[in-house]
């Protein structure tokens, strides 16, 4: 079948051109002025609407399917671990004791017990399943992310889809992946598309790179245990006019804009060859339209509805996520930690007992609740998975070091909700260690076309790179479900 062509790119409208200068000429400083530059300054093509919207939550670091989704309590002590299964609401469905709310509304959601990649390294492992490649681009450098990188699934969005109530496709949020060291973690970004596409970072924790977790209370460290939690704040971003400028002036500003019409002819020419940032006419939204400015408002949704999703960083994030959905975002990219603070190396069963398991099984229960009882679960797809999984037998790091797993491509759990999915499937099965798949493998690539189908996007669709050559958009059907 011949690809389909990449939709061009039309004039961008006199109105759009003069909202941009007008940011210029106001000079408006605002708060997390990054979010003014995350997206391209290309005009939007007119694209298909989306049917529907992904939040894929991200575990950075690897969670282990053998104390979550896929335990294994007839293993040797070594493999089984220390924790033991208890039953959801599915008959024949077991997970995790930890994740007792998840457990209570697995009719809401499925499991994949068989996606598989040959990756064991966390640069790979990023890569692969953010951009839903399984082979690795030429150059590829696990030290950085470089231009010839595959496109991340959000950025992939970006281009591919319209912008909906002048808010970005897509959107990643609480913060970009950065290591301890300070390298950021490729397959974030629009690689071989260029930066134009990379999608809209929404930047709400700083980072730390000495301790990992869901702040306040869940904060801890791999070897220390808890931390100290209390000075850090999940800084939504606050779109206010400066000091001294109030909305009426700032709109008689804007009023006086309109006699610039006679300089449509270099606007345009500007647009046409320097491109009108996408934030633009988001930042116009941020400061006029109080709906829109809301949904980046976590802190102002009823105490009962925080609570309901736990008030830390990863509750706020999830939360954070259903208000764009529910604003006209069409895929949120939600990473629930940083630093990699999956990465278990050590200490994994107090780690995960005590820190991770419980926010997270708060967070993505609640968010899934919510997003049912406002009947937006049918229209949104929620995927919940890491670069890879973890190894089959526990190791120490040292004599004194207690028990932990490693990295593993071999095999991964991975959650997958709504958008149409049925609740309360296991699709594929890993062998009796849960070390590869025994049954109904599963690849990125497949879980990226499942992404893909949920957004709307027609098989035939290709991206297009800085050069205007095509690329195929899927590279493997969906998960089958149902």
């Amino acid at each position: 079948m011949k690809p389909v062509r990449s939709f061009h790119h039309p004039l961008v409208p006199r109105r759009s051109c003069l909202q941009a200068g007008g940011i210029g000429l106001l000079g408006l400083g605002m708060h997390h002025v990054s979010l003014l530059r995350g997206l391209a300054a290309e005009p939007k093509p007119e694209k298909r609407t989306a049917a529907k919207s992904v939040i894929y939550i991200f575990l950075s670091g690897g969670l282990s399917q053998h104390d979550s989704f896929d335990m294994k309590p007839d293993a040797p002590a070594e493999i089984r671990g220390e924790f033991r299964p208890i039953a959801t609401r599915t008959p024949g469905l077991q997970i995790c004791e930890h994740m007792p709310e998840l457990a209570k509304c697995s009719h809401l959601w499925s499991v994949c017990r068989s996606l598989t990649h040959p990756f064991n390294e966390h640069s790979q492992g990023h890569h692969v399943m953010l951009t839903g490649r399984s082979d690795m681009p030429p150059g590829f450098d696990p030290g950085q992310s470089k231009d010839g990188d595959h496109p991340s699934l959000a950025a992939i969005a970006t281009q591919l889809l319209e912008s909906r109530n002048n808010l970005p496709p897509a959107i990643v949020l609480p913060e970009k992946m950065v290591h301890r060291t300070g390298r950021t973690l490729p397959g974030q970004f629009a690689g071989q598309m260029g930066a134009a596409y990379n999608p809209f970072f929404l930047e709400c924790s700083g980072y730390n790179p000495a301790s990992y977790g869901a702040y306040p209370d869940y904060l801890f460290h791999h070897e220390k245990g808890r931390q100290d939690g209390a000075a850090k704040v999940f800084d939504v971003p606050s779109f206010t006019l400066p000091e001294g400028l109030d909305f009426a002036r700032l709109r008689e500003r804007g009023e006086l804009l309109r006699h610039l019409n006679r300089q449509q002819a270099f606007l345009e020419k500007v647009a046409e060859t320097e491109g009108v940032s996408r934030n633009q006419a988001m930042a116009m939204d941020l400061l006029f339209d109080p709906r829109t400015k809301a949904a980046f408002d976590v802190h102002a949704a009823d105490l009962r509805t925080q609570d309901l999703y736990g008030r830390n960083a990863f509750g706020w994030s999830l939360l954070l996520a259903r208000q764009l959905v529910e604003a006209g975002v069409s895929m949120i990219q939600v990473n629930l930690g940083n630093n990699e603070c999956w990465d278990n190396h050590q200490a994994i069963f107090p780690n995960l007992k005590n820190f991770l398991l419980p926010p997270m099984d708060r967070a993505v229960s609640a968010l899934l609740i919510d997003l049912q009882e406002r009947r937006l679960l049918d229209t949104t797809l929620v995927v919940m998975a890491g670069e890879f999984g973890r190894t089959p037998k526990t190791s120490r790091l040292s004599p004194k070091a207690l028990p932990g797993r490693d990295h593993w491509g071999g095999v991964q759990s991975v959650l997958l909700a709504g958008g149409g999915i049925p609740g309360g499937q296991v699709v594929g099965a890993s062998d009796k260690i849960g070390a590869y798949p025994d049954r109904d493998p599963q690849k990125p690539e497949n879980f990226a076309a499942t992404i893909y189908e949920a957004l709307g996007l027609p098989r035939e669709i290709v991206w297009r790179d800085r050069v205007d050559r095509p690329n195929f958009v899927y590279h493997g059907a969906p998960i089958p479900f149902g």
